[in-house]
């Protein structure tokens, strides 16, 4: 236990023979339970992970491979009556067990409800971080805080995190993502009940693992399912559970900015096809609804700021 708090950490591992018997074996004592997913691997990682023998071990084992996120949900499901706090780290030895107790802290001193890593916080860590690595994360944190409502989190693809039990059992696990895109997911989750997140500082570790992360598949998946996120969020916290003036901004600005835009484009074309110029009153139809969308986009994406569960 760990101030009074029962603590389980579910680790998925899909191919990680060569670093889940470190990853157990470094685990703090004050970890009460350790479950251990095997992703349907292919190697000895449901081999390695017995042999250390840990007596708070639990070895779930996935029929196909799932995902990380699919694997982390198998889980959390087992972890129900057994915890507290569920952490979630990953089993190639990138998180660091020693800065376990900073996130913990989060959630029973300062009464946060989710805590998540920041690799950006941590000073020399972020040096150690491959410059694509840097980038894509710098674009994809952007992203995510217009998908979740967070906007003061950073470092979305931090798997190193921990969540009360009575807060992770309000989520509808069966709608996250069960791949790459899970720990996204989970913010977005998370706001349509304006849960209290927290940022982090916790370095990470990179060896000579390779990452399971297609950079081609991401920057070609990711925009499109944040955008659905985005909008899933709005109806679910702004109009279903309770109407808002963001919701009703967004319902007036979105068509004027965007027939605005379209429509500016068109009498553009037009005139360069024809060669005739354009009349002053034809491109104020245009003008007109694109600057007033823009101002009315703008004011919801600053309330939705100010939305921000603190």
């Amino acid at each position: 236990m760990y101030k009074e708090h029962r603590i389980a950490v579910v680790i998925p591992a899909h191919n990680e023979a060569l670093h889940i018997g470190q990853v157990i074996q470094g685990m703090p004592e004050f970890v009460d339970h350790l479950l251990v997913v095997d992703d349907n691997s292919s190697d000895a990682t449901w081999e390695v992970a017995l042999a250390t023998q840990d007596p708070r071990l639990i070895l779930l084992k996935t029929t196909k491979q799932e995902g990380v996120g699919g694997a982390v949900v198998t889980g959390y499901r087992k972890s129900f009556g057994l915890a507290d706090i569920i952490v979630k780290m990953d089993g190639d030895g990138q998180m660091a067990p020693e800065s376990l107790s900073f996130l913990l802290d989060a959630l029973i001193d300062q009464g946060y409800d989710y805590a998540k890593g920041n690799r950006f916080l941590a000073g020399d860590s972020l040096t150690q971080m491959p410059k694509h690595r840097v980038f894509g994360n710098v674009v994809l944190t952007f992203m995510t805080k217009l998908a979740s409502g967070y906007w003061n989190i950073f470092d979305p693809q931090n798997g190193y995190t921990a969540i009360k039990a009575s807060v992770l059992q309000t989520l509808e696990l069966d709608r996250i993502n069960k791949r790459y895109f899970f720990e996204n997911d989970m913010l977005v989750q998370l706001n349509f009940s304006s849960f209290r997140v927290k940022d982090v500082a916790i370095p990470a570790r990179y060896g000579e693992e390779k990452s399971g992360i297609n950079l081609l598949q991401v920057s070609s998946t990711f925009p499109l399912l944040l955008l659905r996120r985005y909008f899933r969020r709005i109806y679910q916290k702004y109009v279903l559970r309770d109407f808002s003036p963001i919701a009703l901004l967004l319902l007036l600005g979105l068509p004027l900015f965007l027939w605005g835009m379209l429509f500016g484009v068109y009498i553009w074309i037009k005139s360069y096809e024809t060669g005739h110029q354009t009349a002053t009153g034809t491109i104020m139809l245009s003008l007109l609804p694109l600057i007033l969308g823009f101002q009315l986009l703008l004011q919801a994406f600053v309330m939705d700021i100010q939305e921000t569960p603190k």
